[in-house]
């Protein structure tokens, strides 16, 4: 490892790279009356300035030349398409760290705790972070990793399906007409589709359990030619050896001739993965290395095997099942993989561990980029926010790639660490100060009455 070699005249360079970074972009803020390149660079200070937890008024108070209204309305109001943007930061993470060979794409998810009804999508559901059901919004997103330079490339909000058919609230969060209800799933294989359609380039995709534990999603990546390593549930039913399958014959001479296959009588039933696990042989297992962690290296022990998963009660096309035990924890994971048979164990080794890094891209955008930090309620504020969140972490993953090379242990929390310095922070105004104090004011106001209505009480 060779000492680091980054010296105070990078580090004062910081904010000519985000400019530079930002005029790559210029266009992309585009509307048919205006520029909001200026208020999109303002966003991203504020978000690159805050320390801890964040909206668009404390970014009003360290950033110069704006205001919350100038943020509010950028954010919440302004009609800027977010596509063009995110089709920009798949096109500059291609060119920083894209790879056909070691890169992945992983899709994940992540809710957002609220407090009350009127943010759109919120709804009581399973929130990951607590564990337990609680209301949230959820949002499904896209990322892309290749060792471990990571970043998001593309979101979704889901809007669960009462919210999806209830036009009052459609039309009070700004829901554009032509959004109609969708799976988590489906809007993972729909952002997949269009990373793949613009040649993001990919070796295979990762997921966690809950996606891949729908044959459907896997069976279509596998369809558009791509490689899937997914995530099971210890209950995942598979057969070790193919069963034979008829089409039986009919019984009688009424009804009509039977066409769907069946198992034959007599062949083995398919065994839950864990039953596989347990029965098998110590020496099925080999020790491999998987990735660098941040104290130590992380190996495993790890079995691989062709087995035929359950597709609607008949044998799907074979497939790895793979059987992880890592050192050093208690637990083990079972994976899918559709890889070539001739797939190596240390490349089945190196995809099995890459769904780390889209954990370590989201805990990113919500620790160093505010991807959670937000006080908007409409369906276009929710997007444009992530957008320029995803915007926020491409610039500072761009930071680390370039510093990387002077210092390679350099990190992304280093780089935030640098920016809350060295850019300008604002001396606030009295009447922008006013202008705070007002908003907090007609948001409590409005809090107040939104309580009432609720409670049944007059105003």
């Amino acid at each position: 490892m060779n000492s680091p070699s980054l010296c105070v005249k990078d580090v004062r360079n910081i904010l000519h790279e985000l400019k530079k970074f930002q005029k790559d972009y210029t266009e992309r803020f585009r509307t048919k009356t205006r520029n909001l390149k200026d208020q999109a660079l303002q966003y991203l200070k504020g978000k690159f300035l805050e320390r801890g937890r964040g909206n668009m008024t404390s970014y009003a108070k360290v950033v110069p030349e704006t205001n919350n209204q100038k943020l509010q309305n950028f954010i919440s109001d302004s009609p800027w398409d977010e596509k063009p943007v995110i089709e920009q930061i798949q096109l500059d993470v291609t060119n920083l760290i894209g790879d056909k060979i070691n890169g992945s794409i992983h899709i994940d998810e992540s809710g957002f705790k609220k407090d009350g009804k009127d943010s759109v999508g919120v709804k009581r559901q399973y929130l990951g972070r607590l564990g337990k059901i609680d209301n949230c919004q959820m949002g499904v997103f896209l990322g892309y990793a290749n060792g471990n330079r990571r970043t998001l490339i593309d979101e979704r909000l889901f809007l669960p399906e009462d919210w999806a058919n209830d036009p009052i609230q459609r039309k009070k969060c700004g829901v554009p007409e032509d959004i109609v209800f969708k799976t988590k799933a489906q809007l993972g294989l729909e952002m997949l589709l269009e990373a793949q359609k613009r040649g993001v380039p990919f070796a295979w995709v990762g997921m966690d359990c809950f996606y891949g534990e729908q044959p459907w999603l896997l069976d279509e990546i596998a369809s558009k030619g791509m490689v899937y390593i997914a995530d099971i549930p210890c209950d995942t039913q598979v057969w070790l050896e193919k069963p034979r399958i008829e089409i039986p014959e009919k019984k009688g001479i009424v009804g009509r001739n039977p066409k769907r296959q069946k198992i034959i009588s007599g062949e083995p039933q398919p065994n839950k993965v864990q039953e596989v696990a347990k029965q098998l042989d110590p020496s099925r297992y080999a020790r491999i290395f998987l990735r660098e962690t941040e104290r130590k290296e992380l190996w495993s022990m790890l079995a691989c095997m062709r087995v035929f998963p359950v597709r609607d009660q008949l044998p799907g096309v074979e497939t790895w099942l793979i059987i992880r035990k890592d050192e050093g924890e208690n637990i083990t994971k079972y994976q899918l993989s559709n890889a070539s048979a001739d797939t190596s164990i240390e490349r089945i080794g190196q995809m099995s561990c890459s769904r780390f890094w889209i954990e370590r891209a989201l805990e990113d955008g919500k620790g160093e980029a505010g991807l959670a930090d937000y006080q908007v309620r409409g369906w276009t504020g929710w997007h444009h926010h992530m957008v320029m969140t995803l915007l926020a972490m491409l610039f500072i993953l761009r930071m680390v790639v370039k510093w990387g090379e002077k210092a390679e242990m350099i990190s992304v929390q280093d780089i935030k660490e640098v920016l809350e310095v060295i850019l300008p922070i604002n001396e606030i105004t009295e009447e922008e100060i006013l202008a705070i104090i007002l908003q907090k004011q007609r948001a409590r106001l409005s809090a107040r009455k939104s309580h009432h209505r609720r409670n049944g009480f007059g105003i």
